[in-house]
């Protein structure tokens, strides 16, 4: 069984990713992708803004971008690379397999996965 990934929790890893990250915005959350010089197992931040909700709301709305995360996780392994999940108004209304979905499209597009 593969490593799961590890979390990024500090202010200045998000931003030092937001700065240098390819961007894929999707219908259900932005992901930004920042390849490491390693192959260590990646690290995940996730960020939900005031704009989604309140507190019940984006705590909502993280536990579901975690769930979709691991789903993805589990058939692929990620390695080498930080991301982050940005949680958006509609990720807590999209439908979870679409969310799943939204995930992998925009792991293509940065080049996470192939």
């Amino acid at each position: 069984m593969h490593q799961r990934s590890i979390r990024l929790k500090k202010r200045p890893q998000f931003l030092a990713v937001a700065a240098k990250a390819r961007k894929a915005p999707m219908p259900g959350l932005v992901l930004q992708a920042l390849r490491r010089e390693d192959d260590d197992v990646a690290r995940v931040g996730f960020t939900v803004t005031k704009k989604v909700g309140n507190s019940v709301v984006r705590n909502r709305t993280r536990r579901r971008l975690k769930e979709a995360l691991l789903v993805v996780e589990r058939e692929t392994p990620l390695t080498g690379v930080d991301l982050v999940l940005i949680g958006r108004d509609g990720t807590g209304r999209r439908s979870f397999p679409d969310l799943v979905e939204d995930l992998r499209k925009a792991l293509r597009k940065t080049d996470v996965l192939r």
